[in-house]
């Protein structure tokens, strides 16, 4: 049977991308990429997986990031998944951090994967299949798979730091602001628990059940987990046109309230604080694409536009560019990575200051999962809004962060944290 005719008498429905994810996540890589139905223009997928690996190349903190170019190079014309972690600019930057990594992702790891599917809501089809891995076993073997989530047990993770100690390390952060060391920074905490048996498939079952984002995403490298339902685009490729979509401005969402839920949505439109951090992050997107784009061609496609999510509304605004020719992927990350909106301004400060403030490692936190096309596009989202997880150690995490700037108030931020990580509380038991 021809591989591609495999799928074709599958229903895709819940259960089975349930039973299909199961199976995939028993290879040591897989990476699933979901929009949950949100309709862009830039989305080229409703859902992509890649699972096994034919090859790979994995960097340490410090690696040339040239590596990544030659690997791509060499994978040219086929399917490519892979994160960078936060932990990728001692590579780009050559700032380094000595706080331990619980989660254990490497710094960056792209992979060719074994077979790669795409679909949407209603059918399924084979992207790439490599001529050695047996796509009518694998599919066998996902029927028998279970088709629903396990109970994972409550868990009520505990904070780096209490409610106090952030508003200290806020106003802290705002003196240097007052010095002129920045004039935005994004500061993050970080709530874990050990031993912490769960299944991670279920996890990520719950969480985007709870809050469906557009750039959703299941991920594994080995025994490292990251299951994440982010809101955020960090960069897409489409032809020679680049484009990021950062985001600034949280406000609560209120179902079964219409007029206060529209009451939030106008609050936020109009909120200096959150449009003035809103466009000190544009600023700082377009001068990153300015340093590989042609010339006059960065512009802002959308800014202020308001979204409405599950949990919240967000304000995002879209940034773009053309390409200049001959200009590599490590190129494109040095000048683009992390992303403005996890970071600040001017960004080589700030991240020395998040490297001082923040007692926790951020590791893939604020950095990005994706996927190259066989055309040479590419997508990557914002790990935010995610639940990070080492099957080894037991140890569960996740982080939470803002904008801050002068104008911010330090009890308001602490309460955005705890908005923006409701989702999370409730799928893992704890209120």
């Amino acid at each position: 049977m021809n591989i591609a005719e495999l799928f074709n008498d599958i229903r895709v429905n819940p259960d089975f991308m349930f039973q299909l994810l199961n199976r995939a996540s028993r290879f040591g890589s897989c990476c699933f990429l979901d929009n949950k139905g949100y309709h862009s223009t830039l989305n080229a997928h409703e859902f992509l997986l890649g699972c096994g690996e034919t090859a790979s190349v994995e960097l340490t903190p410090g690696s040339s990031p040239e590596q990544l170019d030659a690997f791509l190079d060499a994978h040219r014309g086929q399917w490519i998944f892979g994160h960078f972690s936060y932990d990728f600019r001692q590579s780009l930057h050559g700032i380094e951090s000595k706080k331990p990594d619980p989660v254990g992702f490497s710094s960056a790891r792209l992979f060719v994967p074994a077979i790669c599917l795409k679909g949407n809501a209603s059918s399924i089809s084979v992207a790439y299949c490599n001529p050695g891995f047996d796509a009518e076993a694998f599919l066998k073997e996902v029927l028998l798979e279970p088709a629903h989530p396990v109970s994972n047990p409550s868990f009520n993770l505990k904070p780096r730091i209490n409610r106090a100690d952030y508003i200290d390390i806020i106003k802290k952060l705002q003196a240097h602001i007052l010095r002129g060391d920045c004039y935005e920074i994004n500061f993050c905490q970080e709530f874990s628990a050990t031993s912490a048996p769960v299944s991670p498939l279920s996890v990520y079952h719950g969480l985007t059940n709870a809050s469906p984002n557009p750039f959703s995403c299941f991920y594994k490298q080995y025994n490292s987990y990251l299951m994440c339902a982010s809101p955020e685009r960090f960069l897409a490729k489409r032809g020679q046109h680049l484009y990021s979509q950062p985001i600034k401005g949280t406000a609560k969402r209120f179902p079964g309230n219409w007029q206060a839920d529209e009451a939030s949505r106008v609050a936020l439109r109009g909120s200096k604080k959150e449009l003035s951090e809103n466009v000190m992050v544009v600023d700082l997107v377009r001068n990153d694409l300015s340093k590989i784009c042609e010339k006059a061609s960065v512009v802002v496609d959308e800014l202020f536009g308001i979204y409405s999510y599950p949990q919240v509304h967000q304000m995002v605004s879209t940034v773009s560019g053309t390409l200049k020719s001959g200009v590599s992927f490590s190129e494109i990350l040095a000048a683009t990575f992390p992303m403005g909106s996890m970071t600040g301004a001017p960004k080589m400060r700030v991240m020395e200051l998040i490297e001082q403030y923040e007692p926790s490692r951020r590791g893939l936190f604020s950095g990005t999962v994706g996927y190259f096309s066989p055309d040479g596009d590419f997508d990557f989202n914002v790990v935010i809004r995610s639940i990070l997880y080492n099957e080894n150690t037991q140890y569960l995490g996740y982080q939470v962060g803002g904008g801050i700037t002068w104008y911010s108030r330090p009890e308001e931020e602490y309460e955005e944290c705890m908005l923006k990580a409701e989702a999370i509380r409730k799928v893992l038991g704890g209120g």
